[in-house]
């Protein structure tokens, strides 16, 4: 079939991203060929400024446009304890069910040998740092309950346990295999109030 080698590659673009198979592009791509303008000029500039503007937070390494995140700047925020995530997205489903008021530490992934992802990889290095003071009182371990997440919070678990803090892991109300950035506000809230110490 004959496309115009624009077209192409938009579609092609558009099969870089998950999920998107030949056919979702070809569609996506038709559709923003019926945008107007304007509209496709604001998406191509959401997508540049969103690339080029966002930097890891100083503090807790989520995505922010500042040094340090909303989130960490919030002086009303619980700072006796953190939210430790595997993803950005994961503080964002977090921060949806509105009960959570401590901070967060983002690790960028979780340790998975299969996929030779090892601790030295993710961002543990300055979550110890944030551990040192006295400040912390609680870590609450909210990595995916799969293999690699359950690997994930059980590393961190005994790496933590020579600063005296309680450490504690989100409750499974949410499915094992499950990514937290799909779980719904209810499931998340039930799951935050039946964590667990791990010993």
């Amino acid at each position: 079939m004959y496309t115009p080698e624009p077209i192409t590659r938009l579609i092609e673009g558009f099969m870089r991203l998950p999920g998107i198979g030949p056919k979702t592009a070809q569609r996506l791509a038709f559709f923003v060929l019926g945008m107007k303008e304007e509209d496709v000029m604001d998406l191509a500039k959401a997508l540049v400024r969103a690339k080029r503007d966002l930097t890891p937070c100083e503090m807790c390494k989520n995505i922010t446009d500042q040094k340090i995140c909303s989130i960490c700047a919030n002086k009303s925020r619980d700072r006796s304890v953190i939210c430790v995530v595997q993803d950005p997205r994961d503080v964002i489903a977090m921060e949806r069910m509105k009960e959570y008021s401590g901070l967060y530490h983002v690790l960028n992934g979780a340790i998975s040998p299969m996929e030779g992802i090892g601790p030295d990889e993710l961002n543990i290095p300055d979550l110890l740092r944030r551990l040192e003071d006295d400040t912390v009182q609680e870590m609450i371990l909210a990595t995916n309950p799969n293999i690699e997440g359950e690997a994930t919070a059980i590393y961190l678990s005994k790496l933590v346990r020579p600063f005296g803090i309680r450490v504690t892991r989100i409750a499974h109300g949410l499915p094992v295999g499950g990514d937290l950035e799909y779980a719904d506000e209810v499931t998340l809230s039930k799951a935050l109030e039946g964590r667990r110490e791990l010993s």
